[in-house]
């Protein structure tokens, strides 16, 4: 059996990402971010990003809590 690409090229823009997390459980969006980690980590320490990058991990805590889907379910 010939095996196939799990790769698939969509045109989306970055607006549309976002919204698609959004109705991500809260499972499924700490397994993105260790994803995102794991992919960012050849990002150099003195790359602006890097503290921003650095940040999240601490504020997903707050960031993944059904208080804060709650609070920006209508935007």
């Amino acid at each position: 059996m010939k095996e196939t690409s799990n790769n698939i090229s969509l045109p989306i823009k970055f607006s549309q990402v976002v919204k698609l997390v959004r109705q991500l459980p809260v499972k499924q969006k700490i397994t993105l971010m260790e994803v995102i980690t794991k992919e960012t980590k050849h990002i150099p320490r003195t790359d602006k990003n890097f503290t921003y990058i650095a940040s999240e991990k601490s504020l997903a805590k707050d960031w993944l809590s059904k208080e804060e889907d709650e609070a920006w379910k209508d935007l």
